[in-house]
């Protein structure tokens, strides 16, 4: 095990744009805690590319970075349905961490042998839903008293510019020749349906909303509108079940937009409202912008230097170096994913329901 006064050494599943613009750029502002070690990807000048920039080893499988003894945590950085293979194997393989971007799972059997896994290891766990990590969205939680309780509505929306724009402002993106795998053949193919939009809309963009939202809904809050948007996007209705009958949440995504960002996180109680405006993802902004307000004029407000990003990743060394407890422990990173999951089956059944 390494001393814990050397950085931790980071091995990345995946050479892509998010590897690329989101977590490389992220590392490189904190390399007294972490420098990446090992880069894997399947599509060879590509990873040899981004590796060489970080002075890292690459390959071009999985079993041969999680062989690589100088990596300490892993990044799960794979397409979405390869997360639950590569996180069982990266928690199963005795690193001391591991960081899976979002989402954690696509299915209910996935869940399930992710938390066999990570009980079997006791190895920390983080998902990188970078808003549930935000330093000034952690600060407002230690200042609202009773808001979720008293929450009526909470609405959440998510606007944005082709990510291509982003990734053009994080990073010069390597791309390369195709990957070793061979892709499928034509009669493979099909074009994806609706409802495969919709539930690709709901596992890979609302579960950034999940961790707040279940703040304020945590009980189960079934979808009772949904709607996909062309030419990418969503809109959710969502009531809350039981004790708090009548608490409604909308949920509202688009893109890729002509205009500037627009992601908002809001929540309406009697006599206060919550407010939180972020950053442009894949950009070092800094942390989103919250304020609290109440209807006798009073404003609190809380922006930080950091981003989610930022913060997830010095949370995931704190734990694994034994500093500070998870902030979001393993049956709440589960519960996230199944709530998300639900809410992916509830808005499939209506749309399959009304065509």
């Amino acid at each position: 095990m390494r001393s814990t006064n050397r950085p931790l050494g980071v091995g990345l599943l995946a050479a892509g744009p998010v590897t690329q613009a989101v977590h490389l750029p992220t590392l490189a502002t904190l390399a007294e805690r972490f420098q990446v070690t090992h880069v894997m990807g399947v599509t060879p000048d590509v990873v040899a590319t981004v590796a060489a920039r970080v002075g890292a080893r690459h390959s071009s499988t999985v079993e041969e970075l999680l062989a690589d003894d100088s990596v300490d945590v892993v990044a799960v950085c794979s397409p979405n349905s390869l997360h639950a293979e590569h996180v069982v194997a990266a928690l199963s393989a005795g690193k001391r961490g591991v960081l899976c971007e979002k989402p954690l799972a696509t299915s209910r059997d996935e869940v399930e042998r992710i938390a066999r896994a990570a009980s079997a290891s006791g190895v920390p766990l983080v998902v990188g839903a970078m808003h549930a990590y935000d330093p000034a969205w952690t600060a407002a939680k230690e200042s609202w008293g009773d808001l979720p309780d008293r929450t009526q509505l909470v609405r959440s929306r998510v606007y944005l510019p082709p990510n291509e724009e982003f990734v053009d402002l994080a990073t010069d993106l390597a791309t390369g020749s195709p990957p070793l795998v061979s892709p499928p053949t034509s009669s493979q193919q099909r074009p994806p349906s609706a409802v495969d939009l919709l539930r690709g809309c709901v596992l890979g963009l609302a579960t950034h909303v999940v961790p707040q939202l279940r703040h304020f809904m945590p009980g189960r809050a079934r979808v009772v509108s949904a709607d996909l948007l062309e030419p990418f996007g969503y809109r959710l209705v969502l009531a809350e079940e039981g004790d708090r009958d009548g608490r409604t949440a909308e949920l509202f995504a688009l893109l890729p937009g002509a205009w500037e960002q627009d992601w908002t996180f809001e929540a309406w109680a009697p006599g206060t409202r919550l407010r939180v405006d972020y950053p442009p993802p894949y950009v070092l902004a800094g942390s989103a912008t919250v304020t609290l307000t109440d209807t006798k004029g009073s404003v609190c407000g809380w922006q930080f230097p950091h981003n989610g990003y930022q913060a997830e990743w010095l949370h995931l060394a704190d734990v694994v170096e034994g500093r500070t407890e998870p902030m979001r422990d393993m049956p709440t990173v589960l519960d996230d994913m199944l709530y998300a999951l639900d809410m992916a089956d509830d808005a499939t059944d209506l749309l399959e329901a009304a065509s």
